[in-house]
């Protein structure tokens, strides 16, 4: 895909319904409409990678903080995977978190979830704990995530390569 033909835009509260169906189809576990809602409305940093038709790729929402941002949802479409989007929105939050003047970004990631791992690792994170049983995995189970951060370099977003 070329890289000129997707952008970034804010996402609305409007948009939910699209987050949701994006969501499940890339999730066992989705996030909830009220975890959208409340994200949105607390004005979080949540950005959608759309082509200039509108196609979603992908989204991300990250919570700012003090000279930090925490990546709480990082979400590309299945049919777009493996094209490049995650990087490309790890580039975009990074320079937005530069802009804020971050200092470092965190993330849990599902322990089952390397796929993810990976792009996080090659991206530059750095596995620093696990929060145990911090996602839901069923009825009654619970699975870990591991927590990775990145610090952010004054000034530049650019990020080692594959």
């Amino acid at each position: 895909m070329s890289e000129g033909r997707a952008i970034f835009l804010p996402i609305g509260l409007h948009e939910v319904d699209t987050l949701l169906a994006i969501e499940t189809a890339a999730y066992a576990a989705p996030w909830t409409r009220a975890n959208f809602v409340d994200s949105l409305n607390a004005g979080y940093l949540a950005r959608k990678r759309v082509d200039a038709a509108g196609q979603w790729f992908g989204y991300f929402i990250a919570m700012p903080g003090v000279q930090e941002l925490h990546l709480l949802n990082l979400t590309v479409a299945p049919p777009h995977q493996r094209q490049g989007h995650a990087r490309a929105m790890l580039d975009r939050l990074v320079g937005e978190g530069t802009s804020l003047g971050a200092q470092r970004v965190w993330l849990e990631v599902r322990a089952s979830n390397e796929r993810a791992q990976q792009v996080y690792r090659r991206y530059g994170f750095r596995e620093v704990g696990v929060r145990r049983g911090y996602y839901p995995a069923g009825a009654l189970a619970r699975e870990n995530a591991l927590v990775m951060s990145l610090e952010l370099a004054a000034g530049t977003a650019a990020r080692p390569g594959p």
